[in-house]
């Protein structure tokens, strides 16, 4: 046995804090320890003095007033810094979390709590069945999100209650047998699986999941659209300040949910952060592809994404896909098989080329050193400050990267009127298909702002060339890169959905068909129209589309939210150096934008080609980025943390680096380098 005296002066009392449920479990022990006693050391002795067997490998420290897990074992107290006065709890690691997924559906499962959140994020996935869980990460809502739907649930007289996908309890992860009443109505599906998803291939590629088997396609099937009433409490953004608070949340990829505040049953935002979606395959992302197009979705009918009418239309088209095929859904298309519906949608995704950068080299690629050009009458458009925008017709000659024109053909051999590098520039489209507008807003970069030019197409095809090379240009990539001509079909296969005749039928199917139209268009249109009105439109654009599958008529909704201008810009209220008002930054997969906050148009755009490198001052919160030509920028960030930019850049960063060649796994340390920082 060994006094009390043996342990001498280096001896000292830490009171140990006991998270357990367990009532006979003391709540506090004090121990007497010495500064050399390891962390492991301390667990084994607190167990002991617990006298309770049970498993407590998932057991683990927490220091309460340094925020942080002490989880290196074999560090002693010393070396960590544990003194009397420390107040440690000893908790487990792995606690339960609500996770709101993009469908707006709720997830309770069980999360590390200890682990970096892009750790937890990657483990969150695998149980979801989502691939590149890199694309993905937890955001906080914000207060200013939330103000109004509280406000609406004070003044409810009936409780709500929200259905909840309990995975802790899967009969999956039991050993039990499948119990069907264990998931709650809202998720079980409202449609034949044959028709939609194919999600029998996801169960190979995650076995282990709780959701394998027949629980697979809970997460990869649409379900019926919320009503106008619901969607109407909803936030909506109405300034670029108000989407700016959208973005303010996003957790810290390289610290864990505990030391950031976040407590068991919290609820969370599971969201894809990077617009970056990188093979996407209908074989193996039934999920995945399902809940980018409910973010989708709903970033169009909230209007966090500006969109036209006739680009609303469509959208509202694509969803109500499943709507209009259900209620004259033939025997034929019933004895479809998921097998048959994965190789046409294999054969869409060719032609479709969802990944962003996308494109399949051709199989033929003419002579390298033989740089394509076009050469086109074109009309030019000068907008003018005090007067009607000045419309002209010149010969137009797009070699390279850029623009050059000539009065008309046959002086296109000498000195251009003016050549327009567009390498750097932002490129809008400016499209009407009905009133037979096809043109393209180029905003350049100049020395003192941006330069705007339109330039006018007499038709689709002319439109679909110009309009992929000037995108390709923007990037610094020429006609001749495996990209373009994807890129030319991919504008002109939208175009082809815009295009669209009122058919004879459809005034009597809006008669027939009750689809609450209201739940497919954002309500600035339900404001704007009557409810027949917006059917009868939306049945018209239906027509284009109604020959396609719902999985490819999702990766249409997929491709035509990516064609947007505004599509994967984020955005946050920032001062620049120097500056003396505030301006908002639009951070994008290969550029930062700073745009003016009063009118919302674009200042200047810094590609991140062309970044020389990046770091923040950590005392006074700034960011300070260096790119080609001795051009620096730095500001600081106050509608978040600047720590949530400095990610989002380096993220996008280490997206780029992703390839086919590698397998699935990622190499997390390059993550961390490109995104800690050095706080």
């Amino acid at each position: 046995m060994t006094s009390s005296s043996d342990y001498g002066s280096h001896s000292w009392g830490l009171t140990l804090t006991i998270d357990h449920p367990q009532p006979e479990v003391p709540k506090e022990l004090l121990l007497q320890v010495t500064g050399d006693l390891h962390i492991g050391g301390l667990m084994l002795k607190l167990v002991e003095q617990i006298q309770i067997a049970q498993d407590w490998s998932d057991y683990a420290f927490w220091w309460e007033q340094k925020k942080c897990w002490l989880l290196k074992t074999h560090w002693t107290l010393d070396k960590c810094g544990v003194q009397a006065d420390a107040k440690l709890l000893f908790t487990t690691q792995h606690k339960m979390l609500r996770l709101r997924l993009p469908n707006l559906k709720t997830v309770r499962l069980k999360v590390s709590f200890s682990s970096m959140v892009f750790r937890a994020v990657s483990d969150i996935c695998k149980m979801l069945n989502i691939r590149r869980s890199e694309e993905l990460s937890l955001l906080k809502q914000s207060e200013g999100t939330l103000k109004k739907k509280k406000k609406k649930d004070k003044n409810s007289k009936e409780p709500l209650t929200e259905d909840i996908l309990n995975l802790c309890d899967s009969p999956v992860s039991s050993g039990l047998s499948a119990n069907p009443g264990l998931y709650s109505k809202t998720m079980t599906p409202v449609y034949d699986p044959v028709s939609g998803s194919p999600a029998s291939s996801t169960i190979t590629w995650f076995s282990d999941s709780p959701l394998a088997e027949q629980n697979c396609s809970i997460l990869a099937l649409s379900y019926p659209n919320c009503s106008p009433e619901t969607l109407a409490e909803m936030y909506q953004p109405r300034s670029l300040a108000d989407k700016a608070k959208l973005n303010a949340g996003w957790l810290d990829s390289s610290r864990s949910l505990m030391e950031q505040g976040i407590l068991e049953e919290d609820q969370l935002l599971l969201r894809f952060k990077y617009y970056t979606f990188f093979d996407l395959n209908p074989k193996y992302d039934a999920v995945r592809i399902n809940q980018i197009y409910e973010q989708a979705r709903w970033a169009i009918l909230l209007e966090e994404i500006d969109c036209t009418e006739e680009e609303m239309l469509i959208f509202a088209a694509l969803q109500a896909k499943y709507h209009v095929s259900k209620l004259s859904l033939s025997s034929e298309a019933q004895d479809m098989t998921c097998e048959s519906e994965v190789d046409e949608v294999e054969a869409a995704l060719s032609n479709l080329e969802v990944t962003l950068e996308g494109g399949k080299a051709s199989k033929v690629l003419e002579d390298i050193t033989d740089i394509p050009k076009l050469a086109d009458n074109l009309k030019l458009v000068r907008p003018k400050k005090l007067a009607l925008k000045a419309i002209k017709s010149y010969w137009f000659v797009f070699r390279d990267t850029s623009i050059s024109y000539f009065k008309n053909q046959e002086s296109a051999q000498g000195e251009p009127i003016e050549k327009l590098n567009l390498k750097g520039c932002e490129v809008v489209p400016d499209v009407n298909v009905a009133a037979k507008k096809f043109g393209i807003k180029l905003l350049i970069p100049v020395a003192d702002g941006m330069n705007e030019v339109y330039l006018r197409c007499d038709n689709e095809n002319q439109y679909a060339r110009w309009m992929a090379a000037c995108v390709l240009a923007s990037k610094g990539k020429t006609m001749a890169d495996s990209s373009y001509q994807p890129e030319v079909q991919k504008i002109l296969s939208f175009l082809e959905m815009k295009n669209w005749t009122m058919c004879p039928q459809t005034a009597s199917e809006t008669e027939s068909v009750d689809m609450k139209p209201e739940c497919f268009v954002s309500l600035r249109y339900t404001k704007k129209y009557k409810s027949k009105q917006l059917t009868a439109r939306i049945l018209e654009a239906h027509q284009n589309v109604s020959q396609m599958s719902l999985v490819e008529a999702k990766l249409r909704f997929i491709q035509a939210w990516q064609s947007l201008p505004e599509f994967g810009l984020s955005y946050y209220i920032v001062r620049f150096k120097g500056s003396k008002k505030d301006d908002v930054l639009g951070v994008s997969y290969n550029r930062l934008i700073r745009i003016d906050m009063a009118t919302g148009d674009p200042i200047t755009t810094w590609r991140f080609s062309s970044m020389k490198q990046w770091n923040v001052n950590w005392e006074i919160r700034q960011v300070a980025i260096e790119f080609d030509q001795n051009v620096s920028i730095a500001f600081t960030c106050l509608s978040a943390d600047c720590k949530v930019i400095h990610e989002y850049i380096g993220g996008y960063i280490f997206l780029s680096t992703r390839s086919k060649d590698q397998n699935e796994t990622l190499d997390e340390d390059l993550f961390h380098k490109l995104t800690g920082g050095q706080e």
